[in-house]
């Protein structure tokens, strides 16, 4: 099973909008796909069509709970099935608790990773919606093997690009030596104007030598905007629209990432 957190500790850069709408794209490719909701916003719980889910028991706080103090669970308890394809564990307000519980756990950058650990073997991916910060969690939701970074098209999403960066090189040092930075893909990219070329071109210059930038780059669109709010995935509410096509591209870019990686080719890890 490959684990990629989608992480950005900058919001609106389309992150929740990446995981469910990735996730969904590889299910439908055949692939085993988990999505863990790590954000106490629950926007990908949301997203997955749960109107309540502060309302839920059985949710990633609740198991990350019980990891933390040392209580019995199951994990397929806290999975729930979507019907394109996919499984998820939901998300509520109650796991930013989770964060302070974990300041003082034993091993606490690694208690998701107990739950993944879990539930590796039935599945291909399990990708990870984490919060926009760089609190807890998403140090926790780097104790996957790789972490994809959305980055949306304006200066301001690539200034904070080297701070993410700088953390995950960290986690790397100090925790996961295994983390790979999976790929930058670009997000909200309207190439009409200027601002989007020229940041796709000066993101590529900068860091294209160092790790992978996805070709694939996702359009800003007005469906892709509104299908949260129907509790369907892109793929569901708009089949053919330009955003669902990119994502069901950028799945293609993920899998033969991952192909080359079985070859001994593929990764690529921080810069420092």
């Amino acid at each position: 099973m490959k684990t990629i957190a989608i992480s950005n500790q900058k919001g609106g850069v389309g992150k929740t909008t990446t995981a469910v709408s990735l996730s969904v794209a590889l299910a439908r490719q055949g692939k085993r796909v988990l999505l863990i909701d790590a954000d106490s916003q629950a926007d990908a719980t949301k997203y997955l069509g749960v109107e309540n889910p502060d309302e839920l028991q059985n949710t990633l706080s609740a198991a990350m709970h019980c990891i933390i103090n040392d209580l019995p669970y199951k994990t397929g308890g806290y999975i729930q099935s979507h019907p394109e394809g996919l499984d998820f564990v939901p998300s509520s307000i109650d796991l930013s608790s989770v964060e302070v519980e974990l300041v003082n756990a034993m091993s606490r950058e690694r208690i998701l990773k107990t739950f993944l650990d879990d539930v590796r073997g039935k599945y291909d991916y399990a990708l990870i919606d984490c919060p926009p910060s760089l609190g807890m969690m998403p140090v926790n939701a780097l104790s996957a093997d790789s972490v994809l970074i959305p980055v949306q098209a304006q200066y301001f999403s690539m200034r904070g690009l080297l701070q993410l960066i700088r953390t995950i090189d960290k986690v790397q040092r100090r925790q996961n030596p295994r983390l790979k930075i999976e790929g930058i893909v670009l997000t909200l990219v309207d190439n009409r104007t200027n601002l989007s070329r020229d940041v796709s071109a000066m993101l590529r210059d900068a860091y294209g030598a160092n790790m992978h930038i996805f070709k694939t780059e996702i359009p800003m669109c007005v469906r892709a905007a509104e299908s949260p709010s129907f509790g369907k995935s892109i793929f569901d509410y708009d089949p053919r629209g330009k955003a669902t096509l990119a994502y069901e591209q950028l799945a293609g870019e993920v899998l033969t990432l991952g192909r080359k990686k079985e070859l001994g080719r593929g990764g690529f890890a921080p810069t420092r």
